[in-house]
């Protein structure tokens, strides 16, 4: 990348099991994430900032430089990490559905979207969810914006 660029592009990445289907428990949730920051560390232009998530999807902070095209990005992660579960499992345990949400945020929101991430089951469990950073698809229906982060 040229010395002639700034930039700072951080995003907030999710994508759900297949059907919403409980399957990251335990150690396949551990196999998941441990292929994906693998993953993730052998892509040139990526950096795993946080990662965490429920039994039934994933939340990723990464910063990225502007040549890497993010649709490649999630594609690659959900491929390599279903792939590679699978194959040491010996059986399809992880499925993920098509879609995936992602969303920009500037610099001064990492520490609250890393916390956020990190603390995803609590955030479930007690109902207190950000609804942008739990969106998957556009629902067309809905109108409202979800508010911002304090």
């Amino acid at each position: 990348m040229s010395s002639h660029v700034f930039h700072e592009i951080f995003l907030h990445i999710n994508w759900h099991t297949k059907h919403d289907h409980p399957t990251l428990r335990e150690s396949l949730e551990e196999f998941a994430h441990t292929f994906i920051r693998q993953k993730a560390a052998r892509i040139k232009g990526v950096r795993l900032l946080q990662l965490g998530g429920t039994d039934t999807h994933v939340h990723l902070a990464i910063e990225i430089e502007p040549f890497v095209t993010i649709s490649h990005l999630v594609q690659e992660l959900k491929g390599a990490s279903s792939f590679e579960v699978n194959k040491r499992v010996g059986h399809k345990a992880i499925e993920w559905q098509r879609g995936y949400g992602v969303v920009s945020f500037g610099h001064k929101h990492l520490p609250w979207i890393a916390d956020y991430i990190q603390r995803q089951r609590e955030h479930h469990a007690s109902g207190r969810v950000f609804a942008r950073l739990e969106t998957c698809e556009l629902d067309e229906r809905a109108g409202s914006t979800p508010e911002k982060p304090g």
